[in-house]
């Protein structure tokens, strides 16, 4: 970007003395050759230019023009040093002539990260008026960078980038990696040349996706991801949901496609990913739309665009599922985006914790890494900024971490010697997400073991918010889906013609789990004397009055009773055996009415429901420890009857 900018005001330049036909030379050799210099300079004859250019400079040393154009060939050709000597010379000859050169060269001079020099120069910049310059803010944003850079090396953050070796990085091009929760699958991009024959160039270069699997400490050897995802265009910039079975990614100049870059969507199934479908409207537009993340549980999505309404020229922003399709994306404000470029997000698993790249933010130079984190209005907080040495002058983007919070992956050309390759590397711990662990296993019939297709919902007990949900697989049952710490959950399992099934997860407080839970859940058919436990009620101790916890399963219970409108149940409420008989059998009928009536109160026909206590009578556990004794106060939800229809 900032290449961009350097090279169309130094044309600006160039084009207005063409037209005006005078040049700060008055020798007609060096003016011939000048103009010789211009005219392949536009034909795309960089060599030719600079031949002529060079001949300029020797028939008159103090030809300004000619340092300036030469600086811009430099620059292209990727001689940055000998750009700025050049630049640099040119504000030599006429130290007051050009004052707009000392925020150019400053410009240059911090792509190389000599920060103070370029600090001086735009300092030389500023000192005069806004009157009598250009671009007079993004000489303060220029001076910012350099300030905030100097403070940022100053005090490092940890840093030791690991190669992830050769099963993953090879001499190729291999960047933006992207994990599932589990850790186990990495899926990355790759640059690929095609080769007409041996020992000529390559006549096309296009993008293609791989994988590894994890083995042990390290990752498997590498394998395309095959057709009919990969295609002869360019794919990449793809994100993966929780499990690793739906993939979102970027192509552009598509057939099918809407605008210049378009995101795509692909499923495993299998053994294969499916044929890539374009998200369409309102997600993809004539605009270019690309970098999506998707959030573990595939409801929200976020990406970059350059459509209409945004803060600059990149943005970033989100959409949510509605049904099959996408709402209409939102601009995420301008606490994320700015003026100036913002790109490739990463939604952590956690679904509040933002990474992503900008050049609008006080950073390094270029593209630094930023991170930002969702607050409890639903905004996202001021950005920090990942520090140094892990952002750069260098333009720094596509950062990936892991479900932990722990690890990042990134891609980076920083060995001598080599392309892009993968790294990982320990996240400092200021800029962590919430830890998160994962609940994985199977859905089944209970009676017949065949795996059902079921939708798993953890939901928030304190805002009854569902902070994920995932399906498990139709014919398999295999479902995973991740556990942010710091939160109490209900897990709310629901397939067709089944009883619901309901789990309790308490983590509020805990930071730091990081073993995954292992379960396999029975699903039981609707029928007579089917029942559930429903474990995310609670009561206040020794008492019938419900907790605000309980509203999200009473909630469910609701739903499921709207959903099946011909069942009579029974609430049953069980005790433990502390406490005498008659107690005991008070307290469960008086619980077992609390859950009626708020059931009732919720519009369920008082005829459908039956509250019964059975105090300590049906134990489902000795009771000896303080587990045992929590697993008999319950309350049970049975079906009794299903009403025939007329």
């Amino acid at each position: 970007m900032m290449k961009q900018a350097w090279l169309i005001l130094l044309l600006i330049v160039l084009s207005g003395m063409v037209r005006a036909q005078h040049y700060n030379s008055d020798s007609k050799k060096a003016v011939k050759q000048f103009e010789e210099a211009i005219e392949c300079y536009r034909a795309r004859d960089a060599s030719g230019a600079e031949e002529a250019l060079l001949k300029a400079i020797k028939a008159d040393g103090e030809f300004i023009d000619a340092y300036q154009l030469l600086s811009q060939i430099c620059y292209d050709t990727g001689r940055l040093e000998e750009a700025i000597e050049y630049y640099a010379t040119s504000l030599e000859i006429d130290p007051e002539g050009n004052p707009d050169g000392y925020r150019l060269l400053a410009g240059l001079v911090i792509q190389t990260g000599d920060y103070r020099r370029s600090l001086e120069l735009v300092e030389r910049f500023l000192s005069y008026s806004p009157e009598e310059v250009n671009h007079w803010e993004a000489g303060i944003k220029l001076k910012e960078n350099c300030l905030f850079a100097i403070r940022a090396m100053e005090q490092p953050v940890p840093f030791q980038p690991e190669n992830l070796g050769d099963s993953v990085n090879s001499e190729l091009n291999e960047y933006w990696p992207s994990l599932s929760v589990d850790e186990q699958l990495l899926m990355f991009t790759v640059m690929l040349p095609e080769y007409p024959a041996e020992g000529e160039a390559p006549s096309h270069i296009h993008e293609d996706f791989f994988f590894s699997k994890r083995e042990g400490d390290g990752w498997s050897s590498r394998k395309g991801a095959g057709a009919p995802l990969n295609t002869m265009d360019n794919e990449g910039a793809q994100t993966m949901t929780a499990d690793g079975r739906m993939l979102y990614f970027t192509a552009c100049n598509r057939r099918d496609g809407k605008g210049q870059c378009d995101i795509y969507r692909s499923t495993w199934n299998r053994g294969k990913w499916s044929r890539p479908v374009n998200l369409g409207s309102p997600v993809n537009t004539r605009y270019s739309d690309k970098h999506p993340t998707i959030s573990a549980d595939g409801r929200v999505l976020i990406f970059t665009s350059n459509r209409p309404g945004g803060k600059g020229s990149y943005d970033i922003w989100m959409s949510q599922r509605e049904g099959d399709g996408w709402s209409l994306p939102v601009n995420l404000g301008d606490s994320v985006n700015t003026a100036q470029l913002e790109q490739s997000p990463f939604l952590h698993p956690d679904q509040q914790s933002l990474y992503f790249s900008s050049t609008g933010w006080p950073g390094m130079g270029q593209g630094d890494l930023f991170f930002s984190s969702l607050n409890s209005n639903n905004g996202w907080s001021a950005p920090v900024n990942l520090g140094y040495p892990i952002n750069t002058y260098n333009d720094e983007i596509g950062l990936t971490v892991n479900a932990k919070g722990d690890r990042a992956y990134f891609a980076s050309d920083r060995e001598k010697g080599t392309d892009t390759d993968i790294y990982t590397f320990e996240l400092p711990h200021e800029v962590r997400p919430i830890l998160v662990s994962y609940l994985s296993g199977r859905v089944y019939d209970s009676k017949s073991m065949k795996g059902l297709g079921a939708l798993v919902r953890l939901i928030d007990l304190e805002t009854e918010e569902v902070v994920m949900e995932a399906p498990s697989q139709p014919g398999e049952g295999d479902y995973l889906v991740p556990l942010p710490t710091n939160r109490d959950y209900a897990l709310n399992v629901t397939a067709d013609g089944y009883l619901f099934y309901s789990e309790h997860f308490a983590f509020r407080g805990e930071h730091s789990r990081t073993r995954p839970f292992m379960r396999d859940i029975p699903m039981e058919r609707i029928g007579v004397g089917s029942r559930v436990v429903l474990n995310n009620i609670f009561f206040e101790t020794d008492s019938y009055r419900l907790l605000a916890a309980s509203a999200a399963e009473l909630n469910r219970v609701v739903v499921f009773m709207e959903e099946n409108p011909s069942v009579v149940v029974e609430i049953g409420g069980h005790t433990d055996h502390t406490g005498s008989d008659r107690h005991n059998q008070a307290l469960s009928q008086q619980r077992a009415k609390a859950v009626l009536d708020y059931l009732a109160a919720k519009g369920v026909a008082a005829q459908r429901l039956v509250a019964t206590g059975y105090g300590d009578r049906e134990p489902v556990s000795e009771g000896e420890t303080e587990k045992g004794r929590a697993l008999n106060r319950r309350t049970e939800f049975k079906i009794i009857e299903i009403v025939k229809g007329p």
